[in-house]
């Protein structure tokens, strides 16, 4: 599985932006797919995340209410709608892919993910 991130830029606090994730590979259908971001100097963590079928989500506490993940599988494609922005938001995401058996809850954990695209620079003005 191969997968890009795009969607980032420079944005003013409160604003709203849609991060993508464009994934190719016939194993994709199999990913639980998740969103991280590392700010610098930090680690990337866990932001939202998204189960093989798209039933269930799951999200950081920092970003609950504000971001909402979905994915359309026909498409090969995850997105991030990030609503309310913050300046704390401010980070390089990253889209992974972890292949699953379909019962298999969230993994929040990067070590867990397998595959990963190249980023998107998000950027908040305050």
């Amino acid at each position: 599985v191969q997968l890009q991130a795009s969607g980032g830029g420079l944005v003013q606090t409160g604003d709203s932006l849609r991060l993508s994730c464009a994934a190719s590979g016939v194993t994709f259908s199999r990913c639980t797919v998740g969103w991280f971001r590392q700010a610098p100097g930090k680690e990337r963590n866990f932001v939202a995340g998204i189960t093989r079928s798209g039933s269930n989500t799951d999200y950081s506490e920092s970003v609950k209410g504000r971001f909402t993940v979905s994915r359309d599988n026909d498409k090969k494609m995850v997105y991030l709608q990030m609503n309310g922005v913050q300046p704390e938001d401010t980070a390089v995401y990253y889209c992974a892919c972890k292949r699953t058996i379909i019962t298999a809850p969230i993994a929040r954990e990067r070590d867990e993910y397998e595959f990963w695209g190249q980023g998107t620079q998000v950027t908040v003005s305050s």
